[in-house]
């Protein structure tokens, strides 16, 4: 794991977040991206694209990313569809299935594109059929990555129809992570998407090889936000939006200086007739203001000095990458963001859609 102290710092100001009206920082990297595929992924490539320098990107493809074949040539779509002069790195994983080979995984290592192995839940959210039911069926590929150290991330649910759904993210911790954080101590862990004190707490004590993501969203709404004004399908996620005791338990987090909680955007985009439907899909789309929404959420919590860690330095740290050696800006100004994003032949409604942003990230 690379040290912080090889990403230079730039140092607080001191003044109040509320007082700030620019800020420079290491440009950001999300840890937790979904990019789809064709049409879907040349439509919001860009926006990821134009805030961050690389990003984790998620497996759950139809039919999914499960080898390193299917990964590298992911890869190449990606880059095919990053418009020109563009800098941008995807960083890919692997889908977890209860067939992966021990050899795929040592494949995936020596690959150097393939940086973590996913998780799913079988049935816990989008694309997520072929994902794990019984965890057994794993820990020799588990035991391959503790030794190979690469990482494992993970959709922390349950998908047991007897647990609550707001409570299926603290069951997963007691009943699966807590155990898998016992029998292979050496495997470097990230919960993703958290949404309880219940996981902060865990990952806090867990130790370094445990670490989290967090969402914009998760920081700037609670579970009400789902109600407001009648069902709001733009806001419905997986895991889905908890109290307002849980969202200020995940603002001390990423504003705490941990290098255990980085940036995870979680952005899932879904055409709008998928949204707006009798049987809606889970996904919120953020990339379109991630950073900018990101800002925002440290703002208010008087922690804008605490971004660029967040942000642009722990998550190259647990991952044993350099920090980018770009800067950006971000600027005090409001802008309104479109009822909708076109996406082929198809329109996403983006998270503020026909609202406004706060911050506003200068080109570079």
């Amino acid at each position: 794991m690379v040290p912080l102290a090889t990403c230079e710092r730039l140092g607080a100001s001191g003044v109040k977040s509320t007082e700030v009206e620019e800020i420079r920082i290491l440009r950001p990297d999300d840890w937790h991206l979904h990019l789809r595929d064709g049409a879907m992924l040349r439509s919001v490539l860009p926006d990821t694209a134009a805030r961050f320098g690389r990003a984790i990107v998620m497996p759950n493809l139809n039919p999914p990313i499960t080898t390193v074949a299917a990964a590298a040539a992911y890869r190449q779509r990606i880059l095919a569809a990053l418009p020109e002069g563009m800098r941008f790195t995807p960083l890919m994983t692997l889908y977890l299935t209860e067939a992966t080979p021990v050899a795929e995984i040592r494949a995936a290592k020596e690959s150097g594109l393939v940086h973590a192995v996913k998780y799913y839940p079988a049935g816990a959210t989008t694309n997520s059929e072929n994902g794990v039911r019984d965890l057994r069926q794993v820990l020799p590929v588990l035991a391959a990555m503790e030794e190979l150290d690469l990482p494992l991330l993970m959709h922390g649910e349950v998908t047991d129809p007897a647990v609550d759904v707001f409570d299926r993210e603290a069951v997963f911790i007691d009943r699966h992570l807590a155990p898998l954080r016992r029998d292979f101590p050496e495997l470097r862990m990230v919960l993703e998407h958290v949404t309880t004190s219940t996981a902060v707490d865990f990952v806090q004590a867990a130790g370094p090889r445990t670490a989290a993501t967090i969402t914009a969203h998760h920081l700037l709404l609670n579970r009400n936000a789902l109600f407001q004004g009648g069902i709001r399908p733009h806001h419905y996620c997986l895991p889905v939006l908890k109290r307002e005791q849980h969202r200020q338990a995940l603002i001390a987090a990423a504003t705490s200086g941990s290098p255990q909680f980085f940036l995870g955007t979680d952005s899932a985009p879904h055409p709008r007739s998928a949204k707006e439907s009798s049987c809606g899909c889970a996904g919120i789309y953020t990339a379109h203001a991630a950073i900018e929404l990101y800002a925002e959420a440290f703002a208010q919590a008087n922690a804008l000095d605490r971004l660029e860690d967040f942000a642009s330095r722990h998550g190259p740290a647990f991952y044993g990458l350099p920090c980018n050696p770009e800067q950006v800006t971000l600027r005090r100004e409001t802008w309104p963001v479109p009822e909708r994003l076109g996406c082929g032949d198809e329109t996403v409604v983006p998270l503020r859609a026909g609202e406004q942003v706060f911050w506003r990230l200068l080109p570079f």
